[in-house]
């Protein structure tokens, strides 16, 4: 959990990253993909492993990540 709360929480930092956006908004989208499909990735590899409970499923499916996080936060899986 530590790891996927890792991976929502640097989401949310390169989006809230404006000065790196207006910088260079090319590097910024790459960052933003990147984290994205680290985030798939390890979704995948989690719901295979049956680690993760359905509602955290139902948010990473959709792609609420801002609800996953809250839930992880919330449930104290991960450390901040």
């Amino acid at each position: 959990m530590e790891e996927l709360a890792h991976l929502l929480r640097k989401r949310l930092e390169i989006i809230a990253d404006q000065g790196f956006r207006n910088r260079d908004p090319a590097a910024h989208l790459e960052a933003l993909k990147e984290v994205s499909q680290n985030l798939m990735s390890l979704h995948v590899k989690m719901r295979d492993s049956g680690y993760l409970t359905p509602r955290l499923e139902h948010f990473l499916a959709n792609c609420s990540f801002d609800k996953a996080l809250d839930f992880i936060e919330q449930s104290g899986a991960a450390k901040n």
